[in-house]
């Protein structure tokens, strides 16, 4: 290698040597110019959630500077790009000025930028996802993955053929008694998996606002906010936060909006049970109709898969009534419950329990006082996490391929919900059966010019 080499192809290079697999200090030459570099990472995507991963996950990573923003909202990019310069400011962090984009494309052209977190309404993360692929950017994707089945494996393939690893924003991964749940699952400590619960967050407190015609206000590209959605009159109401999670324009809702973090517990623990093909039937609930929102917001699907295992997908309402949650001595409004033949282990956010003696006295450790149940803060280090998979440090945590296996689980019950059918899915085909507009609901239409 010559000395001159840059810190992105390098990293590139290192990746493609090792095929994603832990590097040993030896294979890095110490000639190589740049290597202890600090990883530069953009971030698109700067509302709510965005604004919280920027400042709970990636500012405190100290091996990367953040030197970018984009967004929609002018008062947003402009005012998270300042937030940055000034904190760095504040702690003597050497780091160049951050820069403020609207247009994610202008963000990706830099070179200099070695990552992307993106944190978008749902309906653009994987279009922002493929052309950041394309830039040759890493990528990190919030929950849940999107909109379309046809865009996952377009977003694969560019992946693969940019060397691009793909960190999916389930941050329970990296939470400590989480990551000890799947441990002995996986080792077999409650035997083998016949059946799995899980539940997560449907209704909201929030009724559905009324659409209510306003012009679009100065800062915002409304026509960029939109994207590849179909375009709708503009309602200062659609462009909130909860505007984006409970159209059906924009997402699913919380079934997959929450759903997709014990879903992904689930795939975790047990993928070669659930990649294959699986058949899901059941019922669900809308907002009312007539306003704003229109996903669903309570649903109770069974899922039946060719490997045996039968999955039961509930909102946290339905498991309040249904006695799926007597088992546990703590309640948690999401969860994942294996049922295994030698006992169980019920684990959420803020809770891990286990009918097995030993299993609950390691869980025990990361209780408040060791009364209430309640887990304390197990570590969420999702942003180190991505960087340290972009240096090779670790192979990927959050792999697209599983992020594809969750969010279909929530896309399988979407549509069974809304065509009243039985349907079936082939995860290596791509085809869903069983009702005869299924596979038009996985696969949206994008408008112009916002295709992929």
């Amino acid at each position: 290698m010559k000395n001159n080499l840059s810190r992105r192809k390098f990293l590139k290079q290192s990746a493609l040597i090792t095929g994603g697999a832990l590097v040993a200090p030896t294979l890095i030459p110490s000639c190589v110019k740049g290597v202890n570099d600090k990883i530069l990472i953009g971030h698109i995507g700067m509302g709510n959630m965005g604004s919280s991963a920027l400042k709970n996950w990636f500012m405190r990573i100290p091996d990367a500077l953040n030197v970018a923003t984009c967004d929609p909202f002018k008062d947003r990019r402009i005012g998270r790009a300042q937030w940055i310069d000034r904190t760095y400011k504040e702690k003597e962090i050497a780091a160049p000025q951050c820069k403020a984009y609207r247009d994610f494309k202008e963000l990706l052209e830099r070179k200099d930028i070695d990552a992307v977190n993106i944190h978008t309404p749902d309906h653009w993360h994987v279009p922002i996802a493929i052309e950041a692929a394309r830039a040759g950017k890493h990528v990190m994707v919030a929950k849940p993955l999107g909109l379309s089945y046809a865009n996952y494996k377009i977003l694969e393939k560019e992946c693969k053929a940019n060397n691009v690893k793909f960190h999916y924003g389930t941050q329970q991964r990296s939470m400590a008694h989480l990551k000890l749940a799947n441990q002995f699952i996986k080792e077999g400590k409650i035997g083998e998996i016949h059946k799995v619960d899980v539940w997560a967050p449907g209704r909201t407190k929030q009724e559905s606002p009324q659409f209510v015609p306003a012009e679009v206000p100065e800062g915002l590209d409304y026509d960029l906010w939109t994207g590849p959605a179909k375009m709708l009159p503009y309602s200062d109401e659609r462009v909130t936060a909860a505007g984006a999670w409970y159209q059906y324009n924009y997402a699913l809702g919380f079934i997959a909006g929450w759903g997709a973090h014990p879903l992904d517990q689930m795939v975790w623990a047990i993928k070669g049970q659930v990649k294959g093909k699986y058949t899901c039937e059941g019922s669900g609930k809308f907002f009312e109709p007539g306003g704003l929102y229109d996903t669903i917001n309570s649903w109770d699907l069974m899922y039946e898969y060719d490997s045996g295992l039968k999955l039961h997908f509930v909102s946290a309402d339905v498991a309040g009534k249904n006695g799926m949650q007597s088992i546990r001595k703590v309640k948690d409004g999401n969860s994942t419950t294996f049922h295994g033949s030698k006992g169980w282990i019920s684990v959420g956010r803020n809770t891990a329990e286990s009918n097995i003696p030993e299993i609950q006295k390691q869980f025990d450790q990361f209780t408040e006082d060791g009364k209430t149940g309640r887990i304390k803060k197990s570590g969420a280090g999702i942003g180190q996490d991505f960087v340290d998979v972009i240096r090779g440090k670790m192979p990927e945590t959050c792999p697209l391929d599983e992020a594809i296996i969750s969010d279909s689980i929530s896309h399988m019950g979407n549509i069974a919900i809304r065509t009243n059918s039985k349907i079936s899915w082939d995860p290596k085909s791509g085809v869903a059966t069983g009702a005869p507009n299924a596979n038009t609901i996985f696969n949206r239409d994008m408008r112009s010019p916002y295709t992929v």
